[in-house]
């Protein structure tokens, strides 16, 4: 099968014909027929973060099964599927305890760069192991991934919204939903538009938010926010961003969604917090970056600062509670997909990225350039 492989931080991708392997007794082959471009991946890229090299990346994508392991039950072939880069084994004291973003067998597919058992099914003609990424790799024609890492969609849901409902949509929509709760005539900030930026105004539009404030530097993506019901935008070239934050909702809001992962860009939404308010941190940087926080604001004033992976999510239950949302036209997941790229054209998708693109940009696997 095709996949794009990177071998080296800075390195690229480069798309190579790798050997995989059939799935195992609890685990599903999966045809990909959309995957997500996520700057987490371009920090893998980087090296900002690290994993096993070789590896396949791609975390946040859709498909069809093809085959499963003799102990699965949740799907069947035939079946359509969103992927997701967080497992959830249902059994470790996070997962009973209704936190299954932190499930334990993440750090499984983190750290090993294989599946569930620490071993990967890819390999290079010449026998070189290639590793997975999150235990997804889904920049490939085909997967194989453990159970717990599936979610049944409905047939009639297209590929590139499932793909982008995976990670961009429960990641930015479920902060919202699951972190900040209740917000309907609260003031809400989101800084940054991408993908997982633009999943948080929708959250912040389904929960009745107002006013709803985005902070970016790209026009297009501020465009793009305006459009799916930001009602005040705010480029941060222009100056004060906390005082125009505040401009536009007196005091200062009440909510503040960091998706970019900058402290650059946490230390003004912290600013942006009103007394009482909260920071709600979503976007990962490198692993070396660190926050710092004036300290008598954070106690004077009573701010929060919490974090959310992945939405803070339950990805069984929230996944088709999101796609409902989309199927019923209360949830338009489909504005958020960009431009369409065959795999071979994957690092001109991650240039568009990092040169600020407005939408998520999706990679096609089985199409041809």
């Amino acid at each position: 099968m095709r996949a794009a492989v990177c071998s080296g931080a800075g390195a690229g991708l480069v798309v190579e014909d790798l050997t995989l392997a059939g799935p195992g007794p609890a685990e599903v082959l999966v045809r990909i027929d959309a995957a997500g471009i996520c700057h987490s991946d371009y920090h893998y890229l980087t090296g900002d973060l690290a994993c096993p090299l070789p590896v396949v990346p791609g975390h946040e994508g859709a498909g069809v099964v093809e085959e499963v392991g003799e102990r699965v039950s949740r799907v069947r072939p035939g079946d359509r599927v969103c992927l997701m880069w967080r497992p959830r084994c249902g059994h470790c004291g996070f997962c009973l305890t209704g936190r299954s973003s932190l499930c334990q067998a993440g750090a499984i597919h983190a750290t090993s760069g294989g599946l569930l058992d620490g071993t990967s099914r890819l390999r290079r003609a010449d026998g070189q192991q290639v590793h997975h990424l999150l235990g997804v790799s889904c920049f490939a024609e085909y997967a194989v991934v453990s159970e717990q890492a599936v979610v049944p969609i409905p047939a009639d849901v297209p590929p590139e919204v499932a793909a982008v409902a995976g990670c961009a949509v429960i990641t930015g929509v479920g902060a919202v939903l699951n972190v900040v709760g209740r917000c309907a005539g609260q003031a809400v900030a989101v800084f940054g538009a991408g993908g997982v930026g633009l999943s948080a105004v929708m959250g912040a539009v389904l929960s009745g938010a107002h006013p709803i404030v985005v902070v970016d530097v790209v026009a297009e993506r501020l465009d793009a926010a305006r459009r799916l019901g930001a009602t005040h935008l705010i480029d941060a070239r222009t100056g004060d961003v906390a005082g125009a934050v505040e401009a536009s909702s007196p005091g200062g809001v009440d909510w503040a969604v960091e998706a970019i992962g900058r402290p650059e860009t946490l230390g003004q939404a912290f600013d942006a917090v009103r007394p009482g308010g909260t920071l709600v941190a979503v976007g990962l940087a490198a692993h070396d970056q660190l926050l710092r926080v004036p300290v008598n604001a954070l106690v004077q004033r009573e701010k929060r600062i919490v974090g959310s992976l992945y939405g803070s999510s339950n990805p069984l239950l929230d996944v088709p509670r999101l796609l409902e949302l989309y199927r019923a036209g209360r949830l338009p997941i489909d504005r958020l997909i960009g431009k369409r790229y065959p795999l071979e054209s994957i690092n001109d998708a991650f240039a568009d990225l990092i040169g600020g693109g407005a939408g998520r940009g999706i990679v096609l696997p089985g199409s041809r350039p």
